[in-house]
């Protein structure tokens, strides 16, 4: 009898340990229809603190949620494997770094919850010792450009995004000014097809003239009066 129970007993633990090896198979291999489905990168929070900051930063790259052991490793290789395990989880919503792939500095986006703090002191103490600046920015009162490019960047990077905000207010203004002329220009055709005459102004004359092909090249002169945008 008791041979009986011994030898069903070993063929029990014989068909859990087949059947669980058969299971662990089964989960690697590759499936013919995926159980997955493709989900945003970013919430609406996130999004909006994201476009914001890729203006920002328009001279640096602007990564999605990138595990800090992506751009960070151990000094003593033999505990490589023991901080990946424990650091593995950690991330920051947005990296920035330059073109030549340096991480500059890492932003979080704080959610309805709010984010604790362990989870910033955590973050602000790894990255500052790998001099790499944090920051937690809520979407609802984004900071100032020159405050974050200065944190980030230095100074100078300040300097420059303001020159590019000059920029694009100086864009601005030639686009009005482009609208004003063609306003201008459709004036007097409609006076002049009113007359029956309608003499050719000297950009009218010049709009010929690239019409039939001339001067595709040409240097564009102060103040003309073509349709074409003004670069």
């Amino acid at each position: 009898m008791f041979f009986y129970f011994l030898g069903g007993l070993i063929a029990g633990i014989a068909a859990a340990y087949w059947r669980n090896r058969y299971l662990q198979r089964q989960r690697r291999r590759i499936p013919s229809v995926w159980p997955l489905k493709v989900r945003p990168m970013v919430n609406s929070r996130e999004r909006k603190v994201w476009l914001w900051l890729t203006k920002v930063m328009f001279d640096q790259q602007v990564l999605v949620k990138l595990p800090v052991t992506r751009f960070t490793i151990p000094s003593e290789q033999t505990e490589a494997t023991h901080w990946y395990k424990l650091l593995n989880g950690v991330y920051c919503t947005f990296t920035v770094c330059g073109l030549d792939g340096k991480v500059i500095g890492c932003v979080d986006v704080p959610g309805p919850g709010g984010l604790s703090l362990g989870n910033q002191t955590l973050k602000h103490t790894l990255l500052e010792q790998c001099n790499v600046r944090y920051w937690v920015v809520d979407p609802d009162n984004l900071p100032h450009l020159t405050q974050i490019r200065t944190a980030f960047l230095g100074e100078h990077a300040a300097m420059v995004a303001n020159d590019k905000q000059l920029d694009t207010r100086f864009q601005n203004v030639r686009e009005h000014l482009q609208a004003a002329v063609t306003r201008r220009r459709q004036s007097k055709s409609a006076e002049g097809a009113g007359s029956g005459f309608t003499p050719l102004s000297s950009g009218e004359f010049q709009e010929s003239r690239l019409a039939s092909g001339w001067e595709l090249n040409s240097f564009v002169s102060p103040l003309d009066s073509r349709m074409d945008k003004l670069q």
